[in-house]
């Protein structure tokens, strides 16, 4: 193992360390501010997210939220910053939710045309800052927030004028996804393998789902020359320009590919534990996924460990409940997380950069006196 490797690997375990360490430290002190034992509280979470329930839990929750955060780091890769995430996830599981009952397909086939239907409504309007950005040079922070509220009245209006369930006349939803488009759960495969369990515990089959979407991100933006000139234009739009790359179509791409991720994200629970769009629908994700996003340092291995920890933390705010004490602490824990992931990463990137050009200068021959070979000193009384 080289010396670049064991510092990678040394910067890449160092950074979430301190992190997490940090928030523990920060937690346990709010906890004893607030008269609550630290130690009761830290055993509590643990014992509750250790459960057999608890895990398959937060593996169904995590991910979703790992889908739309890959939506998030791909934007991220192109310093592109799509905070319309959430309104692209809003509109996606309103219209899926809403076509998904006006044809019938055999059940692969449906569940297929659902997700793709979601998929499709994310991109699109991801599509519109895309789009301004490029001809009008719209930030694409300000144009995605804004449109964050032009998507929840769409979808207002929109459920209540044309998709509400006509059953449910007092109730603003929409029919009931139709069961030969709904995913099946994993349960039966586990119990093929040996795996048993519990009754209420259903894992659903959203995970490998989110799981091949991993790996399609990693191909995508590192090993193919779409990915190349994604990151080349993020870090270097003139040097990309220069290479012939069209920088405005990449921006185009890359936020409708992210805006995608984002109404795919909405069928993990469209298509399992909620089969309606209605207020009981879990809102607010894509925020979620841009911490998350931040954690994982837009890889998908990375996030796939911030997405899973986030939703434990989450998950165990419930066991405090047991203990009296308030589940806010949680958001502490989660919260500290975030911030000091972001600035203990910089952090190390910054010790790590600085350590790789002190020894490349060093085993660099001359490094020392600006690339020139030395001089002989010149003898007293010589003359130049």
């Amino acid at each position: 193992m080289t010396h670049a490797t064991v510092l990678k690997i040394r910067s890449a375990l160092l950074a979430p360390a301190i992190a997490i360490v940090v928030s523990v430290v920060v937690s346990a002190f709010a906890l004893q501010v607030s008269g609550h034992s630290s130690v009761a509280a830290l055993r509590a979470m643990f014992n509750y997210v250790t459960t057999t329930d608890s895990l398959v839990s937060i593996l169904n929750r995590a991910a979703p939220l790992y889908v739309v955060s890959l939506g998030v780091a791909i934007g991220f890769k192109m310093n592109l910053f799509n905070i319309g995430a959430d309104g692209q996830y809003r509109l996606a599981a309103l219209m899926a939710a809403g076509a998904s009952s006006t044809f019938s397909l055999p059940r692969p086939f449906h569940i297929l045309a659902v997700m793709l239907i979601a998929t499709a409504v994310g991109a699109a309007w991801a599509a519109i800052p895309g789009v301004l950005k490029v001809t009008r040079n719209v930030n694409e922070v300000v144009s995605t927030i804004m449109l964050n509220f032009v998507a929840t009245g769409i979808s207002a209006y929109l459920l209540i004028n044309y998709m509400r369930n006509e059953s449910q006349p007092n109730v603003a939803e929409t029919k009931s996804v139709p069961k030969s488009a709904r995913l099946p759960s994993l349960n039966g495969l586990l119990e093929d393998i040996g795996i048993h369990l519990p009754r209420l515990a259903v894992l659903n089959s959203f995970l490998p789902i989110a799981i091949v979407v991993g790996i399609l991100f990693y191909i995508l933006v590192w090993r193919t020359r779409f990915g190349f000139d994604l990151r080349v234009t993020g870090t270097n739009p003139a040097a990309a320009k220069t290479s012939g790359v069209n920088a405005k179509a990449m921006i185009v791409k890359t936020i409708m590919i992210s805006g995608g991720l984002a109404g795919l994200a909405a069928t993990g629970f469209l298509l399992t534990d909620f089969t309606k769009y209605n207020e009981t629908f879990p809102l607010g994700l894509p925020f979620t996924g841009i911490a998350v996003a931040l954690l994982g340092r837009n890889h998908p291995g990375g996030i796939a460990v911030a997405a899973f920890a986030w939703m434990s933390v989450e998950t165990a705010s419930r066991g405090l409940l047991d203990e009296k004490i308030p589940p806010e602490i949680s958001k502490i824990l989660l919260g500290t997380l975030l911030i000091s992931s972001v600035i203990s990463f910089e952090v190390v990137r910054r010790r790590t950069l600085t350590q790789a050009i002190r020894q490349a200068a060093s085993a660099t021959p001359g490094a020392h006196s600006g690339g020139l070979p030395p001089t002989e000193p010149t003898p007293a009384g010589a003359t130049a």
